[in-house]
């Protein structure tokens, strides 16, 4: 087993969880959180033992209920009964990527030391995580307002024995899983189900992994619009740097640079023109492009800010002889960055689409439909249309969930984010972009090879030359389906540098 990530008490940087991810780096607790966490959870024991002043959620009931007092002998179990009565999720298990990024999160949450649990419970979340013992979540229930709950829910219900997980790609009980690893269950003390269940973990496990494939999406989008670019036989003048200079959007600059190198030495973009504008699918990528990938930086540091972020419920300061409850728990501000995102980069999929609709359009010399003998033959017609009905559908998921709410839990609850709902949206619209971005690179290298035996940049050229060991010329109508995917393969295969 490779050398462990130590979870601190300073939170961790987006970079870092993609790096744990992706590597399935074990982590482990660094020694000063684990004298956070032992700190935080002996002040709440000692504070029990001389006072039964309430304290929300430890030795009260929940949302509601919070009025009503709990006896000590009754602490344990109100804290489990918890964890089973909030296990409300509904609809499809979510991925994976997802159910790890909120292990590693909730531990990252208690590490802070303001959580009040057990070290016990902290490692064995650690434990499953290490073991990638997956708990069965599910993608509805949160309100995105109290935490997440119910998504939250589910992931604790193996610590207790309860609930599903999946294990080597097997799913089973939790109890078969303890098992199976020598674990057993646990016996919740005062607070823990609570620290458990509230907290943003749900939506900025979403969140995080959204971003960092926003990023690489928004990087792609300017390779594949290079392409379409140079087999439009369009022109370069749009992305002289003066242009960008007198509209200093930063993003917007980012992608004229990026434009320029991808096309230096292209003998298409240097080649005289005969029309004196392109439309604005191309003209204009540097503006939409770049108000995307600005869009983009905005969500990154809100989720980096979630990242150093003590969001359960109530808050304890040990330092202060205080616990206090409040909102940390409320999902609003990922509730309106995953809206933002969404919207940014459905933008990169609708601007894509419509270079693809142009290049099979007959246009500037090339065949319609991207064919030798359209009629017989209907070529790249139907890939469009795909695109164009991801495309349609992203427009539907972009209406913002944030700027819903509902009452809930008798009215306590009187405000929530809808921040669940906003990650998966925006989930489904990133898998959507992604789709309509390698339809459109399917689309840009069938198109390049009419402009022969002129050539594109040494960069698009090597794209094109790797993309056609996987994704051949079409000559005449094939099963496009396959070769649409093989695409999309592709484009997830490339290294972003």
């Amino acid at each position: 087993m490779s050398k462990p990530h130590l979870i601190g008490t300073v939170g961790l940087e987006l970079r870092e969880l993609e790096h744990i991810l992706d590597s399935r780096t074990p982590i482990a607790l660094g020694a000063d959180a684990l004298a956070a966490v032992k700190r935080s959870h002996a002040y709440l024991l000692d504070r029990l033992k001389k006072s039964d002043a309430p304290i929300y959620g430890v030795n009260t009931g929940f949302g509601a209920l919070h009025n009503t007092s709990i006896a000590k002998k009754d602490l344990a179990q109100l804290q489990k009964n918890l964890v089973m009565s909030h296990a409300c999720g509904s609809g499809d298990p979510v991925p994976a990527d997802i159910v790890r990024a909120m292990l590693v999160l909730k531990v990252q949450n208690m590490a802070f030391g303001h959580s009040a649990v057990a070290p016990a419970t902290v490692q064995r979340l650690i434990d499953m995580y290490n073991a990638d013992v997956l708990p069965v979540v599910y993608e509805r229930g949160s309100l995105g307002a109290s935490g997440d709950l119910a998504p939250l829910a589910h992931l604790s219900l193996p610590l207790l024995g309860l609930g599903e997980v999946i294990v080597a790609g097997k799913r089973m009980s939790s109890a078969q899983a303890l098992k199976k690893f020598g674990w057993k269950p646990l016996e919740l003390g005062p607070k823990e189900g609570l620290a458990l269940l509230n907290g943003t973990q749900f939506m900025n496990a979403y969140a995080s992994l959204l971003t960092l494939k926003a990023t690489r999406l928004a990087h792609l989008a300017d390779v594949i619009a290079a392409m379409s670019l140079d087999a439009y036989d369009g022109r370069i003048e749009p992305f002289h740097a003066s242009v960008h200079a007198v509209r200093p959007h930063p993003g917007q600059a980012v992608v004229a640079g990026h434009m320029r190198d991808l096309l230096k030495g292209s003998a298409l973009i240097e080649r005289k023109k005969e029309h004196v504008q392109d439309p604005y699918s191309f003209r204009c990528i540097p503006q939409v492009h770049g108000a995307s990938r600005d869009a983009i930086a905005y969500v990154e540091r809100v989720v980096e800010c979630e990242l150093e972020s003590v969001t359960d419920n109530p808050t304890v300061f040990d330092d202060e002889d205080l616990v206090i409850s409040a909102g940390n728990f409320h999902g609003q501000p990922l509730a309106l960055a995953l809206d933002f995102l969404a919207i940014a980069v459905a933008e990169l999929g609708s601007i894509s689409e419509r270079r693809t609709y142009k290049l099979v359009g007959g246009q500037r010399g090339l065949p319609a439909f991207l064919v030798a003998k359209p009629g017989l033959n209907s070529g790249f017609m139907i890939p469009h249309y795909t695109a164009a009905s991801l495309v349609s559908a992203n427009k539907q998921r972009c209406m913002p969930n944030s700027v819903d709410t509902i009452d809930s839990s008798n009215g306590q609850e009187d405000h929530v984010s809808m921040g669940a709902a906003a990650a998966i949206k925006t989930w489904q619209v990133v898998q959507d972009v992604e789709r309509i971005l390698a339809i459109e690179l399917f689309t840009a290298a069938q198109a390049l090879e009419f402009r022969r035996p002129a050539r594109s940049s040494a960069r698009i050229g090597s794209l094109h030359a790797a993309l056609r060991e996987r994704v051949p010329f079409v000559k005449e109508d094939v099963v496009m389906h396959d070769l649409m995917e093989a695409s999309l393969a592709f484009l997830q295969s490339l290294p972003i540098s």
